[in-house]
């Protein structure tokens, strides 16, 4: 678990599932990855929820919470802005496996926003930091937050430290500060990872008027050369990007549009010996994981759609990609499925 932060793949909604997770776990072993957003009121309706059976509480709370030891190390992000009920979800993550409970300060979803969490709560640092404070003292596990910039009109580097430092004082571990700010009205969560304009420089910045807190880059990094740019000097690499090193970087749709072009990771970020992944690799590597998941009843598809992305850019992939869809959308459909997937791309070298 050790600065695993240094490379992360960002929270993404009905992406960063465990079943993503795992087929990260054949690219990298080190970096840290992130469940989707699981929104705290939801546990505690299931934990609260009068007459209900306990095997049945049980088989909803692993929907919302369940993970698999090959995952680790791995964030649990949580949303909401009540302090009890948070601290009541934070306290689960290290019993099912987490090493890490994220708070979510960042979404600009009209949704999230009507439930008063997310980046609207870059607005309230005091309530903001109440939340990790409980967190903490609830879970014994490290508490970090994601957040942007700035919201609206309210995009001062002023607001942005005191955002910062109010929060580090209820003892988060960690900021990933997305480097753009959030327009709450007017942009869907698509525009606004695209809209606003980047700046890098802010968060740098910050790690520059705030040397002894770790902070994270997430936005507009599309390449490891990119995280190279901006990281703090690993082996065989120096940041060049302006003066400030940053202390991990964040990734998202990146990652999860085209897995394999992080699979050095290991070896350039963390000076380990990397997996030599290739395609062939990552499908035969979810077997196991397709057996456990499918002998419990589990369809395969969940598993197999995220192997859309995975080849690109070469003869037949199209067709690859059709074959698999098709295949892995039978309701009867097992792992022989990615197995006979493994050996069309191992007959091609890929």
């Amino acid at each position: 678990m050790e600065q695993a932060y240094r490379f992360s793949v960002a929270p993404m909604l009905d992406c960063t599932d465990r079943h993503f997770r795992v087929l990260m776990r054949q690219i990298s072993c080190r970096a840290l990855l992130y469940s989707e957003m699981v929104v705290a009121r939801a546990i505690h309706h299931i934990l609260q929820e009068a007459g209900a059976d306990a095997s049945e509480r049980q088989r909803r709370l692993e929907r919302l919470l369940g993970c698999d030891p090959i995952e680790r190390p791995l964030a649990l992000q949580l949303g909401g802005d009540d302090p009890k009920i948070l601290a009541q979800t934070a306290a689960l993550a290290a019993e099912w496996g987490y090493d890490e409970v994220n708070l979510n300060v960042g979404c600009p979803s009209a949704k999230v926003v009507q439930g008063r969490f997310g980046a609207c709560l870059m607005a309230e640092p005091e309530q903001v930091a109440d939340c990790v404070e409980a967190m903490v003292q609830a879970s014994g596990l490290p508490v970090t937050v994601k957040h942007r910039i700035g919201i609206d009109e309210r995009d001062s580097f002023a607001e942005l430290i005191q955002f910062v430092d109010t929060v580090a004082s209820g003892g988060a571990s960690r900021f990933s500060v997305h480097a753009r700010k959030a327009w709450l009205k007017g942009l869907d969560p698509h525009q606004n990872r695209t809209v606003p304009p980047l700046r890098w420089d802010l968060v740098q910045q910050l790690k520059q008027a705030r040397p002894g807190l770790l902070i994270e880059l997430n936005g507009g990094l599309e390449t490891l050369e990119d995280c190279l740019s901006v990281l703090a000097s690993t082996p065989g690499s120096q940041a060049n990007y302006g003066s400030v090193e940053m202390d991990g970087v964040m990734v998202g749709r990146a990652v999860y549009g085209h897995p394999l072009r992080w699979k050095a990771v290991d070896q350039v970020v963390f000076g380990q010996a990397g997996k030599e992944a290739n395609a062939a690799s990552v499908v035969r590597g979810l077997v196991p994981h397709a057996e456990r998941w499918c002998s419990r009843g589990g369809l395969l598809w969940p598993i197999a759609r995220h192997l859309v992305h995975l080849v690109q850019g070469v003869g037949g992939a199209r067709q690859w990609r059709n074959s698999i869809t098709q295949e892995a959308c039978r309701r009867d459909a097992g792992p022989e499925v990615l197995i006979a997937a493994a050996q069309k791309l191992e007959a091609r070298g890929l």
